[in-house]
């Protein structure tokens, strides 16, 4: 970091820490040129969006910069403080505030439109990941950790859902047409038939969303012409997309990693769960599909037990629903007989979720070998790998954590946003490489100098092996046995052992219902 950048008071981002520079590209596509695997829940939604974040070529020349808040940015800005709970006449005020505009001039440290970089892998492929994001956030939110993961030689899928979660996004029909907003949707945080079926309501959108983004990839990857609307030059009907052609490994079934946080970890969970049993028979009458592909559906053939999933603080109140209760008491698809077990499965917590005792016994029942029960079971297969940061907060696992570290830190205590982050993703990328997915190796920087000799205990290969270890090896990052009942049986000091009240621990990223602002 320069001298320079010390003086500049915009909130700003470090560089990424893998071998690769980091290209990205925004892309909206008209659903109708996309062939959708379920009907559409909602059809005055006529797009998908999505951001993608890739290994890239150096360009020869400087690239426009990409700004984290999107364009028009002040509308963004008022959104952004109208989902903190002011009123519309004070969010127009307040956006205009010296200490919120200068969010305009933060940019992500990644080349806008760069030329993708060819695949050093066996497969002369990259691989993918499509990472669902929370409430309150976008496609943006989450741009240091999946650029991460970038760097690291992931191609990294960010939708922007239009379900209500997102502060605004906006819908754009056709090169130059005027944009329509979707707005955000208050929703109470506490469970009752209302809330369920508004949630229901919204993951039927996003489930929606994920299997068109799915038909894309597919499309994007065969060469195929699609309007992305978005593009910079509005006569190349494919945009920057073309240079994506046979290089994304999205073809064989398994391929494609699923990821998400909060809401959108939700959002993953219920999405292969959905593909996976879709035809399953016995559901009783109660049940209502949310997401019901055909099983000959190009998803229906990605999404099996070697799909790699990672959940981020996953937010359990959506999957509680009584109209989707049988899928609910179903395991992930990796517990299937022909499965990995867990494997393949990791979730990562904030130390605010971790101490959201009730939200965690879920989160453990959800993740184990028979959710129907209530004492979680992980007996015949391999456990999914579960840790949290010390001193983290539910913003830690995005953007807002490295771009407000003082609030962070005043308001949660939560401690080195940064480092939370390298150490989601150093766990991500070592449970892509005991999967065989080929990623980069994690840097001496990232792993802290602790030495990579390769070995891992039973014989299983990891260039960064510590970070799944469960013998507090990697300092602060704490390794939660999925057996264990009662979370405060895991605490390692008596602070860590306090149950947080469960909306403090969603308010920590996805403020809820909050009226203090509003007149």
């Amino acid at each position: 970091m320069s001298f320079f950048s010390h003086l500049n008071p915009a909130p700003s981002f470090p560089s990424y820490t893998g071998p690769y520079k980091v290209g990205t590209t925004d892309v909206e596509i008209p659903a109708a040129e996309l062939p959708s695997p379920s009907p559409a829940p909602n059809t005055t939604l006529s797009t998908v969006s999505f951001r993608i974040f890739y290994p890239c070529e150096v360009p020869a020349k400087p690239a426009k910069p990409v700004y984290w808040l999107p364009d028009p940015q002040h509308e963004y800005l008022g959104a952004y403080v109208r989902f903190l709970g002011a009123s519309r006449r004070i969010s127009a005020i307040l956006r205009n505030l010296p200490f919120l505009r200068i969010l305009s001039y933060t940019t992500i440290p990644v080349i806008r439109n760069a030329s993708l970089l060819q695949p050093p892998t066996k497969t002369k492929r990259w691989p993918v990941m499509v990472f669902s994001h929370g409430l309150g956030g976008t496609k943006n939110a989450y741009s240091h950790l999946l650029g991460s993961l970038s760097s690291h030689g992931v191609v990294v899928i960010a939708p922007d859902h239009r379900d209500g979660s997102a502060p605004l996004s906006l819908i754009r029909a056709a090169p130059g047409s005027v944009p329509q907003p979707v707005e955000y949707t208050s929703i109470s945080h506490r469970q009752s038939p209302e809330v369920e079926e508004a949630r229901d309501d919204q993951l039927k959108i996003r489930l929606w969303e994920l299997g068109l983004i799915h038909e894309a990839l597919l499309k994007i990857d065969r060469g195929e012409p699609l309007m992305n609307t978005l593009a910079e030059k509005s006569s190349e009907t494919m945009g920057d997309l073309a240079m994506f052609s046979s290089t994304l490994e999205v073809q064989k079934p398994g391929s494609i990693s699923w990821s998400g946080h909060s809401f959108g970890a939700a959002t993953v969970v219920q999405l292969v769960k959905s593909v996976f049993y879709t035809s399953l028979k016995g559901a009783p009458s109660s049940y209502k599909p949310l997401f019901q592909p055909s099983i000959s559906s190009q998803i229906a053939h990605q999404i099996t037990p070697s799909s790699p999933v990672s959940l981020l603080d996953l937010w359990c109140l959506p999957l509680l629903s009584k109209s989707t209760g049988w899928l609910n008491t179903l395991p992930l698809p990796c517990y299937a007989p022909n499965g990995p077990g867990g494997k393949n499965v990791i979730a990562v917590l904030s130390e605010a979720f971790f101490k959201w005792g009730s939200n965690l016994n879920q989160l453990k029942r959800i993740i184990s070998e028979d959710p129907s029960l209530d004492t979680p079971l992980v007996k015949n297969h391999p456990a999914p790998y579960v840790f949290y940061p010390v001193s983290s907060a539910h913003l830690s696992q995005s953007d807002f954590g490295i771009l407000f570290p003082w609030l962070t830190r005043k308001a949660f205590k939560a401690e080195d946003p940064a480092r939370t982050l390298r150490l989601n993703t150093r766990a991500k990328l070592e449970v892509m490489r005991r999967n065989g997915v080929e990623v980069a190796d994690t840097s001496a920087i990232d792993m802290e100098d602790a030495p990579a000799d390769g070995r891992v205990p039973g014989g299983e290969i990891g260039q960064d092996w510590r970070i799944l270890q469960k013998d507090e090896s990697v300092a602060g990052w704490v390794a939660l046995d999925l057996g264990h009942s009662k979370h405060t049986e895991e605490a390692v000091n008596k602070e860590t052992a306090q149950s947080a009240d469960p909306m403090e621990a969603v308010v920590q990223g996805e403020v809820s219902n909050n009226e203090r602002l509003r007149h």
